[in-house]
C-alpha cells in the first residue's frame, strides 16, 4: 500500500478502532505467515486455515503462533482436498469468516508480514478484508525466495536457482518441512528469513543452465 493509499484509509477510518493500523509501523517485529486454500488462482480461490508466528530479531517466536480454521468453503472439492489433505468434516467445527479475520489481525496488527509466496497468501487475504472490513490489509510484505536469490545472484550473477521452498531449505541447512500446512510453512519461511538476515551468507550453489 502507497503512502496516499495509506493517508487515505487513515482519514476514512479516523474514527475507527482500525485507525491504528495505517500508521508506519516502528516496532522490531514481522510475522511470518502462510495460508491454506482451495485453489491456486488468488482471485478466486478461497480460505481453509491461516496460520502466522511472530519474529524478533533472531528469533522466531512459536509459542506465540496462531493456527485459525475456517468453515468449510463452497469450493473445498476432491481437488484440494488432494493437495492439503483437509477435509469438509475437518472443518465442522471451524470459524466464520469474519471471526477469523478479526483474530488473523489482532495478531498481526500492521507488522510487516513474511512468507514464501507471500503476495499469493496476501492477495486472497486483501479480498477478505475488503469484503468484510472495507480495506486491504496495510502490511508491508518480505518475500524470503526474494531475499534468497538476491544473495545468491550477488555470488553468482546470472545463474539459475531452484527457488522451491524445500531447495531453499536444503540449501541453507534447515529442515524441510512437510508441505501444505499452514503453521509448519509459516515456520520454514521464518527461519528462511532469520537465516538470511542475522545468520552466515549461504555458500555458491552449483551453477545451473535452465533448459
Amino acid at each position: 500500500m502507497n503512502t496516499l493509499r495509506r493517508w487515505w484509509y487513515r482519514h476514512k477510518f479516523k474514527d475507527s478502532e482500525y485507525h491504528n493500523l495505517f500508521s508506519r509501523y516502528r516496532g522490531t517485529e514481522l510475522v511470518s505467515l502462510d495460508c491454506e486454500t482451495t485453489s491456486l488462482d488468488p482471485h478466486s480461490a478461497e480460505l481453509v486455515t491461516i496460520a502466522a508466528t511472530r519474529i524478533q530479531d533472531n528469533r522466531i517466536l512459536t509459542s506465540q503462533s496462531i493456527h485459525l480454521t475456517l468453515r468449510a468453503p463452497a469450493s473445498l472439492d476432491a481437488g484440494s482436498v488432494a493437495i492439503h489433505r483437509i477435509r469438509h468434516q475437518d472443518l465442522n467445527q471451524g470459524l466464520e469468516e469474519s471471526l477469523a479475520l478479526e483474530k488473523l489481525l489482532a495478531f498481526i496488527g500492521n507488522r510487516p508480514l513474511v512468507g514464501y509466496h507471500i503476495r499469493y497468501d496476501k492477495t486472497i487475504l486483501d479480498r477478505y478484508f475488503r469484503r468484510h472490513f472495507g480495506f486491504p490489509l496495510p502490511n508491508k510484505t518480505v518475500e524470503v525466495s526474494h531475499l534468497y536469490h538476491e544473495q545468491l545472484e550477488r555470488q553468482l550473477p546470472n545463474a539459475y536457482f531452484d527457488l522451491s521452498l524445500e531447495a531453499i531449505s536444503r540449501h541453507l541447512d534447515l529442515p524441510v518441512p512437510p508441505r501444505h500446512d499452514a503453521l509448519q510453512d509459516a515456520i520454514a519461511a521464518a527461519m528462511i528469513y532469520v537465516r538470511l538476515t542475522h545468520g552466515d551468507l549461504p555458500h555458491p550453489v552449483a551453477r545451473q543452465t535452465p533448459c
